[in-house]
């Protein structure tokens, strides 16, 4: 069966005063549907307007509805990637993987910053809850990954809310090891059961490997009872086309869910 890429929008408002909101996508079909990636666009009034275009993509046999939930995986691009071409998101990581994978495991959301900003923790929250509600989604298993400023993006998100993810696998990032200290003082449960898996190049120029060392090292005095780093030795910045091939990644992945 030939594979479409169909464009749609999603857009949530939401009044801050209410709490209350509508939504404009519906999905009536029951039955499975074939695996795609689309571009979407996400607009949320939370303490301001929040709009984000992502792409979307539902695997082979994703069903709106039904018992069976499905994991969702959280990408955050790098900084060439950012603009106003969503298209662009799918040169590295998942979003180019599942052009050619339609089985790939995951409904899984590549949101695209805008030009000459970095990744902001509140507008990416407000993005999975836009699609958690809209989709056939298992909340104990969603999960975060990105690279070079999407791996910095991660690291922030991940360590702020471990609360909202099961795993995460950071890719040439880094961060900031007080908010690591502060999660494992307000929110140590959450923060030691969620899994990390970091990866970098020893010879990257761009973002050193002392900034994966750093963070990684916070999380186990912290408490971190599943972290580890994988280090290429004679690799560059770009670390994420040999991560994004390993071959336990996406199991690793799948074996965790929140709390657990």
């Amino acid at each position: 069966m030939e594979k479409r890429f169909a464009p749609a929008v999603l857009a949530v408002w939401v009044a801050v005063f209410s709490g209350c909101g509508t939504v404009s996508e519906k999905e009536t079909s029951t039955l499975a549907m074939p695996a795609m990636q689309t571009p979407q666009r996400f607009h949320k009034q939370i303490t301001r307007t929040v709009q984000l275009d992502y792409l979307l993509f539902l695997p082979d046999g994703y069903q709106k509805t039904g018992t069976n939930k499905w994991p969702l995986m959280l990408f955050l691009h790098g900084a060439g990637e950012r603009g106003t071409n969503v298209d662009k998101v799918t040169v590295h990581g998942p979003p180019k993987i599942v052009k050619a994978k339609k089985d790939f495991p995951f409904v899984l959301v590549s949101p695209q910053c805008p030009a000459d900003r970095v990744w902001r923790d509140d507008e990416l929250l407000a993005l999975i809850d836009g699609v958690v509600a809209n989709h056939n989604i298992d909340t104990n298993r969603i999960y975060l990954t990105g690279l070079s400023m999407g791996g910095y993006g991660s690291w922030s998100l991940g360590t702020k809310y471990p609360e909202r993810f099961a795993a995460m696998a950071p890719i040439c990032g880094g961060g900031e090891p007080i908010t690591v200290m502060l999660a494992g003082r307000q929110k140590k449960a959450a923060l030691n059961s969620l899994g990390v898996w970091a990866f970098h190049g020893a010879k990257d120029p761009v973002v050193v490997l002392e900034e994966s060392q750093r963070m990684t090292n916070a999380l186990m005095s912290a408490g971190g009872k599943d972290v580890r780093l994988t280090v290429y030795p004679e690799v560059s910045h770009d670390s994420w086309t040999q991560a994004y091939d390993e071959p336990e990644l996406w199991n690793w992945f799948l074996a965790h869910r929140r709390g657990k």
